[in-house]
């Protein structure tokens, strides 16, 4: 079973990879860099995808999420983990914790969010009861306890337009919905994978609290500095959960 994982803020480093190699890949909706290589023990070859491009050089509104998941998908990946840095809305979910959503809200306004847009793609109405897949998760969470991580099984994913932080006050509306962390990313990210039927899971990497929780101004330099910090045990769980992923099992994201 071919997998891949796609990196978010903080998350550029292929290195844990071994033999890292780049690979172009052509989609209908542009050309992207993947990261090629393999896991000791697995013998698919494994991708990884820097969401944000070299250089953190794409705000989160400018991703081009079509191009990276088309592209996974043309290599013969089936299933993904993806990394995001969010804010936490839940005391509960401290700086450091690793949250593996299994819900999301969607405030994202002008992105592309579907391969489906009428003419010769036909329209689809995809369902999106349980957005991300339940046995990933459950793969993924196994492997944060076994590396002792502090990891949270479940929570709602609030997916801003960015790049700009949220207001205290949209923070406080998106904890009233149930909203537990918050990021620019997620959407329409969870969205287009199910379209095309992968198995896919985000672990959200809490960097903060999200604003007017502490009192303090938010910076993107915080979140790159809680993330540096964190990078070693990332990169440690990426590859435990990825050979875990990539067992056989049944789940209902590819129908």
């Amino acid at each position: 079973m071919k997998v891949g994982a796609i990196g978010g803020t903080g998350v550029y480093d292929p290195t844990w990879l071994d033999h890292p190699q780049e690979v172009e890949i052509k989609t209908p909706y542009g050309s992207v860099t993947v990261m090629e290589g393999a896991l000791a023990g697995h013998e698919d070859a494994v991708y990884f995808l820097n969401r944000h491009g070299a250089g953190h050089a794409l705000p989160p509104h400018r991703v081009n999420y079509r191009a990276n998941l088309w592209a996974l998908r043309e290599l013969g990946v089936k299933r993904v983990i993806a990394t995001a840095a969010v804010g936490s809305m839940n005391l509960a979910m401290a700086p450091g914790s690793l949250v593996l959503v299994d819900q999301f809200l969607d405030f994202t306004k002008g992105r592309p969010s579907t391969f489906y847009e009428g003419g010769a793609a036909g329209v689809r109405h995809t369902d999106m009861t349980e957005p991300y897949c339940r046995e990933s998760r459950q793969r993924i969470f196994e492997s944060a306890q076994a590396l002792g991580l502090s990891v949270v099984l479940g929570g709602v994913y609030v997916a801003t337009e960015g790049p700009r932080f949220e207001s205290a006050q949209e923070i406080r509306a998106y904890r009233l919905l149930g909203g537990d962390v918050v990021g620019m990313t997620g959407v329409p990210e969870v969205v287009l994978a199910r379209e095309l039927g992968l198995c896919y899971a985000a672990v959200a990497l809490v960097t903060n609290f999200a604003a007017g929780l502490t009192g303090q101004p938010l910076t993107h330099e915080e979140v790159l500095e809680v993330m540096r910090a964190q990078t070693q045990q990332v990169q440690t769980l990426l590859k435990m959960a990825l050979a875990r992923v990539a067992e056989p099992y049944a789940c209902s994201c590819p129908a």
